[in-house]
């Protein structure tokens, strides 16, 4: 089901689990219809709406393999992983609207140099960009069916379990994104995570702002569909009222967010007036939560509880979380995933006692189902298992966060312990920042990024440490910043920003 921004007081729009498997299967005969074949590497860069999901689930029927990139990067971040999985195609959009304002997607795959496109329109009257040659319309695209006999029914193509279903990108600590591979037991990891730890089941109603290009796009498909839950899909910004009226015409009953929506919320109280009945629980994930903000959220719904949920795109869902069937405490985790195990490194990388509370680097027991066995651009040995030490003759698996085991036997996230940071619930490099940072301004000589987590708790903040050319000049500290801001929202994210 599903609203479009500005439409607060239309019908809620929604599709059959019939009509959806009618609408995938058309899209996955087009594909074949276009020349896609078995094992073909195909991109997905656009909003999470409705035509996004159906493509997704096509380009897998079909035998293919999403090529997850998220619709707020710049050009450069785009070519990137166009090239690191070799995408023969590609899916995106013309804009995207975000209320009065109309931003380009298209463009920035054309700049990306993208391969061949099939453009879908943002609005209803038809396509705002001149398309390349060799590119084409979603009608256009769609009436490949047409010499079809049942262009409603298609065969999946078989695969195996170890194939590639999806390519994912995590950032990784030399600037480079790490090319992800899921598997086709992946998605059974994500649905299994939303049954045993969010109590998703049947007649459930889903709701989690993201996008495909972040894990939590697909892991929100597969944690609903496979547990014949639907999902609710919210065509814009999730911060103001008309996403919380969303909510509550929708009757979603479990909602995920990012901490950064909550305090949003909390500092505007859009949600004022809403009512969510419905909700059984919440779901965080992301970033580091705020203990005032998710009490007020709590109090939102009658206090339902929040479940902490935390992982890794590499592992297809989450190591560590909270339980419906356990008591919760705020910003805190109550139990580790099923079917992982937690060690917590000393500061010699040596394993600590698990029936103690520590605080240290967070390392897995290797044997995670669904999660990753190999990267596409670096050594998957070297990311995550040289130099850990061997617990009961398993090497442990390198995660990267430092976690604490409190005395009730509860976990607490203090953040990355590598050169990386959580930005919004995106992850990102202090390398990457770094390097557009270092060539934003003529004076500076060098920079350095830093998440730095706020007083009380909550989402890190991105703080900017810099050396000047000639330190006697005197420089406006604020104009620096617009200066970072501008450089890293244009090259990187416009959803980053320099706090101090």
């Amino acid at each position: 089901m599903w609203r479009n921004e500005g439409q607060d007081d239309s019908p809620i729009s929604c599709l059959t689990m019939a009509e959806l498997r009618e609408r995938v299967c058309r899209v996955a005969n087009a594909l074949e219809g276009a020349g896609f074949r078995k094992g073909d590497a195909i991109a997905i860069n656009m909003p999470m709406d409705v035509h996004a999901v159906i493509i997704y689930l096509a380009v897998i029927l079909a035998g293919c393999a999403v090529v997850s990139i998220a619709d707020s990067f710049a050009p450069s971040e785009i070519a990137s992983r166009l090239k690191i999985s070799k995408a023969e195609g590609i899916f995106t959009q013309d804009v995207i609207l975000r209320g009065q304002r109309t931003h380009p997607l298209y463009n920035r795959v054309v700049e990306a140099n993208g391969p061949r496109a099939i453009v879908l329109p943002a609005r209803d009257d038809g396509i705002q960009v001149v398309l390349r040659e060799g590119d084409m319309t979603w009608d256009k695209f769609l009436e490949l069916t047409s010499t079809v006999d049942r262009p409603d029914d298609f065969n999946a193509v078989a695969m195996n379990i170890d194939d590639t279903s999806n390519i994912l990108f995590s950032s990784g600590t030399t600037g480079d994104p790490k090319a992800i591979p899921w598997t086709h037991a992946t998605p059974i990891k994500a649905a299994a995570d939303a049954w045993a730890h969010h109590d998703i089941r049947h007649r459930d109603v889903v709701a989690w702002p993201t996008n495909l290009g972040w894990m939590m796009g697909p892991w929100l498909i597969y944690a609903a569909l496979l547990n014949r839950a639907s999902i609710a899909l919210y065509n814009g910004a999730p911060l103001g009222y008309g996403f919380a009226k969303f909510v509550q015409d929708a009757k979603v009953t479990m909602l995920g967010l990012v901490p950064s929506i909550a305090k949003a919320w909390r500092n505007t109280q859009v949600v004022h007036g809403c009512d969510w009945f419905h909700l059984r629980c919440f779901s965080s994930s992301g970033e580091a939560s705020n203990v005032d903000d998710y009490l007020w959220l709590m109090s939102q719904a009658k206090y339902k509880p929040i479940i902490e949920y935390c992982g890794g795109t590499e592992i297809g869902g989450g190591f560590v979380t909270g339980s419906m069937l356990q008591p919760q405490t705020l910003s805190a985790f109550s139990t580790p995933a099923m079917g992982c195990k937690i060690v917590i490194l000393d500061d010699r990388g040596q394993p600590l006692p698990s029936d103690l509370p520590a605080t240290g680097e967070c390392a897995l027991d290797p044997s995670i189902f669904g999660s990753s066995t190999r990267l596409l651009n670096a050594s998957h040995y070297n990311v995550y298992y040289k130099g850990m030490p061997q617990v009961q003759g398993k090497i442990l698996r390198r995660h990267g966060d430092e976690i604490e085991r409190t005395v009730g036997g509860y976990y607490r996230a203090h953040g990355r312990v590598d050169d990386t940071m959580n930005l919004g619930g995106i992850k990102v490099s202090s390398v990457e920042i770094e390097r557009v940072c270092n060539a934003a301004h003529e004076d500076v000589l060098e920079t350095a990024a830093v998440g730095v987590p706020p007083a009380g708790g909550g989402p890190e903040q991105l703080l900017i440490v810099l050396v000047l050319k000639d330190s006697r000049k005197a420089i406006s500290l604020e104009d620096l910043k617009k200066v970072f801001n501008a450089a890293i929202q244009a090259k990187l994210n416009p959803l980053f920003k320099v706090a101090l």
